[in-house]
């Protein structure tokens, strides 16, 4: 049984959709609606194939259901994949089958924005569903907060590793300067870091570049920087067994999602002495802010509980040095703890 047999098998639902009109072929994977209604973005990128496409929507998915129950929001887990460029001509018909495909599932998937996708796609989504958080004038863009929860998260990782959370001084080296690589250069940069960057995209790079003073190295560059802290905010799998060990740090806490490509990776950090800050507890930020639209919260609600994945990290961090185990595993353990709570009693026979 492969990896993407495996990850079918943990899931509620898994749908593949197409619109050969529009050339649209979409994918959504529902992990989990145990806690709610199944929240995730949607991505749009050209994947070698439906397979691989496939196994990244159900490992993100996965890993919507606990960022959810971790945080202690009622929301379950899923995520949306559009196959294909997404600077194609035809993409208002791409979204708006999308729309129509995620509108099939009454409301048990609610869609949001990820790489490849903005607000105002989202716009253009919304006029096939409104099974659609994000939107404009509403919650809107939530980099801004998923770069404070990884703020919150890398201020958590110094406390428990040097015990403090003052982090002037530091050398922070960020993967990916897009939406949430540059609001968290900000942060880190007024915070007083040295900030080292790279990313394929020129213009993403300058900027953080020029506004922030920031030094810039080749992509295949980041890796192996004399830093204290790792920052990965771009995809996932970057955490493998050809990066690792190039690794000079002794934090990796970033906003990607699914940083580990394999849960062994975990224990490879643990094995080279550095700290890993889950992905899914540190890049919650987006979604609790998203709660505004979705569940009625008040700014100050969703601030206070991306303030509190500090809290939650530190948790998990003194957690698996007690029980000798990684991060990633404790992290694990107290999300499926509180998946398992929310089980009514007959289902656990």
């Amino acid at each position: 049984m492969n990896i993407t047999e495996k990850l079918i098998n943990t899931h509620e639902l898994v749908l593949i959709g197409r619109d050969d009109a529009v050339g649209y072929h979409g994918i959504i994977a529902i992990h989990s609606t145990a806690l709610g209604p199944a929240v995730g973005g949607t991505r749009f990128w050209n994947y070698d194939s439906e397979e691989e496409a496939l196994t990244d929507a159900l490992r993100l998915s996965h890993g919507m259901t606990y960022k959810s129950a971790l945080a202690g929001v009622p929301l379950g887990g899923g995520k949306s994949i559009i196959i294909g460029n997404h600077s194609t001509r035809n993409r208002t018909a791409l979204l708006r089958a999308h729309g129509r495909f995620v509108d099939t599932l009454n409301g048990r998937y609610v869609t949001a924005e990820d790489v490849g996708t903005s607000p105002a796609d989202l716009e253009i989504v919304r006029l096939e569903t409104q099974h659609v958080a994000g939107l404009i004038g509403r919650s809107g863009d939530p980099s801004p907060f998923t770069a404070g929860g990884v703020f919150r998260a890398i201020q958590a990782s110094n406390q428990f590793l040097w015990r403090t959370s003052e982090l002037s001084g530091l050398i922070v080296a960020i993967q990916g300067c897009g939406n949430v690589g540059y609001h968290l250069a900000k942060l880190l940069h007024g915070s007083g870091v040295r900030l080292i960057v790279s990313d394929v995209n020129s213009e993403n790079l300058s900027r953080v570049v020029d506004e922030f003073g920031a030094e810039a190295v080749a992509p295949n560059e980041i890796f192996s920087v004399q830093a204290e802290v790792f920052a990965p905010c771009a995809l996932g799998g970057v955490l493998n067994d050809e990066t690792i060990p190039q690794l000079k740090v002794q934090i990796v806490a970033g906003s990607a999602n699914n940083q580990l490509l394999e849960e062994r990776h975990g224990a490879m950090l643990r094995n080279s002495s550095i700290l890993y800050a889950p992905d899914y507890v540190a890049n919650v930020g987006g979604v609790l802010h998203g709660c505004t639209e979705l569940l009625g919260w008040s700014d100050e609600q969703a601030q206070a509980k991306i303030v509190a994945i500090y809290d939650t990290l530190l948790k998990i961090f003194q957690s698996a040095e007690e029980e000798g185990i990684t991060p990633n595993e404790a992290a694990d353990r107290l999300a499926e703890e509180r998946l398992k709570q929310s089980e009514r009693p007959e289902d656990r026979n």
